[in-house]
């Protein structure tokens, strides 16, 4: 999506179920607006969270005009056939996008376009390079073939849907996925208690939520180390993405299970 927006908006790292939200971002053209739907990747659900996030799943297929599913060169076509069936039963045009190609050869990429005609016969496959933006003007021009005529439904000037707030917490998630290792990142959830905007400069205090004590040891370092780079860096790219200066205060605290706890999971932006 930050690819297809020109801005960006979802966090990107190497681990598996980094985006948790669904995530509208927002194009406008002379006389169209395409309101892209990020959302977390296919999955069977192992806790409450995950069943939050498979809920954003479902509730995107359900008001697609148009499906844009993103796969690799590396996924294996065949895993989510739960999921695929559910592609077939839509009555919306599908797009299938088979990303990451200049890690992968001409005939592995010819081969996993040929199975996914196999599996969604009446998709339209693209593949493509979000990192090097190859096909992605491909797929721009397909959606536009396939969107229906309608009104606007955001005004021009807006990018997304979500709040600097989110954008903050998620900046942060996104550094600690690249900071720790293991069950570390998918124990964490950040919140944003207090969010200050100035003209000159934005005040922003956070929390990190872990699951037990020796994770917020973990998360803190040694001496704190760990938890100073994870501020550092998350207050550059926060100044990047508000384009001002920010004061960032990080706290680390400990609430048992959060994932598996309704309550907890709505303060944190799930189960809506």
């Amino acid at each position: 999506m930050n690819a297809l927006v020109g801005e960006r908006l979802s966090i990107i790292t190497s681990k598996a179920q980094t985006t948790r939200h669904r995530i509208m971002g927002i194009v406008n053209g002379a006389d169209f607006q395409i309101v892209y739907s990020d959302t977390p990747g296919v999955l069977k659900p192992a806790y409450k969270l995950q069943e939050s996030m498979m809920r954003f799943v479902m509730s995107a297929l359900e008001d697609a005009d148009v499906i844009l599913y993103i796969t690799d060169t590396i996924e294996t076509p065949t895993k989510n056939e739960e999921f695929l069936e559910k592609l077939r039963s839509q009555n919306v045009p599908i797009i299938i996008v088979i990303n990451k190609i200049d890690l992968s050869d001409q005939q592995r990429v010819e081969e996993q376009v040929a199975l996914w005609k196999i599996l969604l016969p009446n998709s339209t496959i693209i593949p493509a390079s979000a990192l090097h933006g190859f096909n992605t003007d491909i797929i721009l021009k397909q959606i536009l073939h396939y969107l229906p005529e309608g009104p606007e439904y955001f005004s021009k000037e807006t990018l997304t849907d979500k709040t600097l707030r989110f954008f903050a917490s998620e900046i942060i998630r996104e550094k600690i996925l690249t900071t720790y290792q293991k069950e570390i990142p998918y124990s964490v959830e950040v919140l944003i208690e207090e969010y200050i905007e100035d003209p000159k400069i934005d005040k922003i205090r956070a929390i990190i939520y872990v699951d037990r004590d020796s994770q917020k040891g973990i998360i803190i370092g040694h001496q704190g180390k760990k938890l100073k780079k994870v501020g550092i860096e998350s207050r550059l790219d926060i100044e990047s993405f508000v384009g001002k200066k920010v004061f960032l205060e990080i706290y680390v605290k400990v609430d048992p299970d959060w994932r598996n706890n309704d309550l907890k999971l709505m303060r944190f932006g799930y189960n809506q």
